[in-house]
């Protein structure tokens, strides 16, 4: 009975070192990853993006099987992300729009997304705050059937659990609420003052939202518990 107990234990003991050392090796990938600056380099059809790939292969697949209306992004930067869901939409729903959102003109830089056919056709750009009454409200008119929405803008806890709190109810039932950059952070327990802090304070208060980290299947990603998904 006693050698049976410390077997047990001893192969609980090694489970939890190689589920932990599992954990720091994807930390700690990640933040190499993050470090290099290679996003910066990271383009769709020589737009930057700011993504990295494998998130972005993970949208791939949830607007494939979503299938959304709309696709909401606050933080458009260059267009390149948005560039990339319009692609996507344009093979998956033959109605989707894209709306995204920035203080500046995506339009710099000597880039232009807008040159592609498919960004003129099935993206609409707002300027402006993602938290303004003026935009939140022209989009709370727009959309409609199954929306999806991907937040990317100013990373302060506050703007962040703002956002949440106004994009949230806009997510169709069974669809998602992405974050970008939850993984920012010093250590293992990343940055409770950013998105990743937002979303631990969201989930609290907002049950009919939960974390799906299936789409985290890649083990790189810049969105550590950041796919939310809306289940009620």
């Amino acid at each position: 009975m006693r050698k049976s107990f410390r077997l047990i234990l001893f192969f609980l003991l090694l489970s939890g070192a190689i589920l932990s050392f599992r954990a720091v090796v994807i930390y700690s990938f990640n933040q190499l990853y993050l470090a290099s600056r290679i996003t910066r380099k990271t383009y769709w059809f020589g737009i930057p993006t700011l993504q990295a790939p494998t998130d972005m292969w993970a949208m791939q697949e949830i607007i494939t099987e979503l299938k959304p209306d709309y696709i909401v992004e606050s933080g458009a930067y260059l267009g390149g992300s948005a560039l990339f869901f319009a692609t996507v939409l344009e093979h998956v729903n033959p109605e989707g729009k894209v709306i995204t959102i920035d203080l500046s003109d995506f339009r710099r830089w000597g880039y232009d997304a807008s040159e592609f056919p498919v960004f003129r056709k099935r993206v609409e750009f707002m300027r402006g705050d993602s938290v303004s009454p003026a935009v939140i409200g022209k989009i709370r008119q727009e959309v409609t059937g199954r929306v999806m929405v991907f937040l990317d803008s100013n990373h302060r806890k506050e703007h962040v659990l703002k956002e949440l709190e106004l994009y949230g109810p806009l997510v169709s039932v069974g669809s998602y609420l992405i974050l970008h950059d939850t993984n920012r952070g010093p250590h293992l327990f990343l940055n409770r003052f950013g998105p990743f802090g937002a979303v631990q304070e969201f989930l609290f208060k907002h049950t009919n939202f939960e974390l799906d980290h299936t789409r985290e299947k890649f083990l790189l990603t810049y969105s550590p518990s950041g796919y939310l998904k809306r289940i009620s």
